[in-house]
């Protein structure tokens, strides 16, 4: 089994109402990355992955795009210790 890691994202710009979550969680789905994504109070979009660091690094490189509605303004990442919590990618309300 490869290493796992873990990162978490903030991600701002326009990012809320314009289907990123969901977005956010078939692109994880697809890449076979643990965690979730939610919107913030402050208008952003946070998220925590886990899965192997290819992955986790070509879904960063998706969310800093995101969906064609969005705008990413930044994206502020964290790398952290793999805690292994997380069974699936969900959406966080």
């Amino acid at each position: 089994m490869a290493d796992k890691h873990r990162v978490h994202i903030f991600i701002s710009g326009r990012v809320q109402g314009v289907f990123f979550r969901d977005f956010t969680r078939r692109q994880a789905i697809d890449l076979e990355l643990t965690g979730w994504v939610r919107n913030t109070n402050e208008g952003k979009v946070e998220l925590i992955a886990e899965g192997e660091k290819e992955k986790i690094n070509q879904l960063i490189e998706t969310v800093k795009i995101g969906p064609s509605s969005a705008k990413v303004k930044d994206c502020k990442i964290e790398w952290l210790e793999c805690l292994y919590e997380f069974k699936d990618f969900k959406i966080i309300y």
